[in-house]
């Protein structure tokens, strides 16, 4: 008999340690972000923004949930706080030393634990100016993101939330990362349930205040879902070359309706 992974509902209380953890999570992102743009890369490296991110992590007294992280797939534990994807890259990223230059698409995502709660988001960006086509993917990417978030109320069914992603992502013509999506999450980052970036209406897991997931729409330009994993193990590239971005939130289902936990 196949055993199902316990999902676990939050209580507000622990909502709002979440999202003392997610407002880290927020800050280290707008952080790097204007890093990147102030710079205009001029020596910027993701390596670089993954400092700026820890510097963020140990000012707040927060916990990384990334460093040392080991899943079984993985060929060794993550190295770094941020995952930083450039260009064609999708996910998972470990930042290196090469310099971001004006164009560059770059994905970062982060998630770290305040007294023992997690939070975890992303966004996408160019370094200076982007290519129209990519700015207006980036653009699709929230609006999926916001899609799945409505959809995160009380009597509604998973797949009412990965519908909304899906349809969104799929109607500007985008590919989505095939076998990847968001979670949930609480005392660690990955948690049951798996939340696919696809699915069918009013079906699935009944949402109820107190759920707390991470929904992270994965577009790729070139409109394939395929993809190919990186020499080191870890980074996820579009198998097309095509460029791709990330974007994410963390959010609780209450008795209001959906709450953001990763914002400032």
């Amino acid at each position: 008999m196949l055993m199902r992974e316990r999902v676990e509902l939050r209580t507000p209380s622990e909502i709002d340690a979440m999202a003392a953890a997610g407002s880290v999570v927020a800050e280290c992102l707008r952080r790097c972000r204007e890093v990147a743009a102030a710079e205009l890369a001029g020596g910027i490296t993701p390596r670089l923004l993954d400092d700026v991110a820890a510097q963020v992590i140990s000012d707040r007294g927060a916990e990384s949930c990334y460093i040392g992280y080991h899943p079984q797939w993985a060929p060794s534990p993550y190295p770094a706080v941020t995952c930083i994807s450039i260009n064609d890259v999708v996910v998972h990223a470990i930042p290196n030393e090469v310099r971001l230059v004006p164009g560059d698409l770059v994905s970062v995502d982060i998630a770290v634990l305040v007294d023992g709660w997690a939070a975890d988001a992303a966004i996408s960006f160019h370094v200076g100016d982007g290519d129209p086509a990519e700015i207006e993917m980036i653009a699709a990417a929230g609006r999926s993101l916001d899609a799945g978030i409505e959809n995160m109320r009380r009597g509604l069914k998973l797949g009412d939330v990965s519908h909304a992603i899906g349809t969104t992502a799929k109607a500007g013509g985008y590919g989505l990362l095939a076998d990847h999506g968001g979670h949930g999450i609480g005392r660690s980052m990955h948690a049951a349930p798996h939340v696919a970036n696809e699915g069918r209406p009013h079906r699935g897991l009944p949402l109820k205040t107190g759920l707390v997931l991470a929904l992270e729409p994965m577009l790729q330009l070139g409109g394939r879902d395929g993809y190919r994993h990186l020499e080191d193990g870890w980074g996820i590239a579009t198998a097309d070359g095509s460029r791709a971005c990330h974007v994410e939130h963390t959010v609780a289902v209450t008795d209001d309706g959906p709450r953001i936990l990763t914002v400032e």
